[in-house]
């Protein structure tokens, strides 16, 4: 029995790759992402194809693969994939929900202090040999504990942060994507999108990107803020203005901002973004811990295995895809 074609985009843990090699077939990329006409080619005669949030598979890509019966993506957003596309020709697509959401918050968190406590300002102040003494004006920041914390998105990922922020006594404020029941139980405090904005010390970003969210925090975003306010981004670059931002951090309009995402991604090197030293950008770390990668190349094959089955993936994001059948 000829084994099932599985397309591995790109490069990815062992966990995933070894529990689908004894089945399967596997044209697995390299590291970097493969360019349209390579992603075209490979997936023509897959079964199923393991892709990552770098690629776009959409309805031409879908239609070169006639044979394709499950696309499997290894992340929690799939921005990236079309998926009205792969629902109407009755291809279910999975994601790697849950297993990334406390490392995530880590990130998140790390960022918020980092930024807040200018702490890679201070790393080069020290590196450029700067530090001659202790001084009582050097590179002040904003405290965390005792702020205030708008959270924009209180999902899995906004829940586990606004727990970490407890523990830092922050007052929690929220607009979007949570039950009442979740809330009450972390103390958080439903509101506006104005209110979060004008209120917040700190904005930390857990919304998904799709149209109405694309440049949610824009100019006029940035002008209801704090001037002591920080921004956070883990979610997806799009989400924020980064032309806006540029404006607002240059002129101290906000105080700072910490980025795991960007528009686009990855950043150009000479993104004016980066010639500003209250801006702390890092290269979409969010998940990026051993165990946690190996967990979603895990959900990731175990995804494609039950589409290859015919089975209901444990972690579908068009479930709808199951009534055309």
């Amino acid at each position: 029995m000829t084994k099932p074609h599985i397309y591995i985009t790109r490069n990815m843990p062992q966990a995933g790759i070894k529990l689908l090699e004894p089945t399967c077939t596997l044209t697995i990329g390299a590291d970097l992402p493969p360019d349209r006409a390579t992603l075209l080619k490979n997936i023509a005669e897959a079964d199923a194809v393991l892709s990552l949030l770098t690629e776009t598979i959409d309805a031409e890509v879908m239609d070169v693969a006639p044979n394709l019966k499950v696309i499997s993506n290894m992340a929690v957003g799939y921005d990236n994939i079309r998926i009205n596309d792969a629902t109407s020709r009755g291809i279910p697509v999975g994601n790697t929900p849950g297993v990334l959401t406390e490392t995530t918050a880590d990130i998140a968190f790390a960022l918020m202090l980092s930024a807040a406590r200018r702490l890679p300002e201070a790393e080069r102040y020290v590196k450029d040999g700067h530090w001659k003494t202790w001084m009582p004006s050097l590179l002040l920041g904003q405290d965390l504990h005792g702020a205030t914390l708008g959270i924009l998105g209180l999902g899995r990922i906004g829940q586990a942060v606004a727990r970490r922020a407890k523990g830092f006594n922050m007052r929690i404020i929220y607009h979007g994507g949570s039950d009442e029941t979740a809330a009450r139980e972390l103390g958080a405090e439903a509101c506006t999108m104005e209110t979060l904005l004008e209120q917040s010390d700190f904005i930390s970003i857990h919304t998904p990107l799709m149209p109405e969210t694309h440049h949610m925090i824009d100019a006029e975003a940035f002008a209801r803020m704090k001037s002591t306010a920080v921004l956070v981004n883990t979610a997806r670059g799009g989400i924020v203005d980064p032309k806006a931002l540029y404006d607002a951090l240059k002129s101290r309009q906000i105080a700072a901002a910490g980025l795991d995402v960007t528009e686009p991604e990855p950043i150009s090197p000479d993104d004016p973004l980066l010639t500003l030293d209250n801006c702390l950008i890092i290269p979409h770390l969010g998940s990026s811990s051993v165990a946690t990668r190996d967990k979603m190349a895990t959900l990731a094959a175990e995804n494609v295995l039950a589409g290859l089955r015919g089975d209901r993936l444990p972690h579908c994001v068009n479930p709808e895809v199951y009534d055309r059948r």
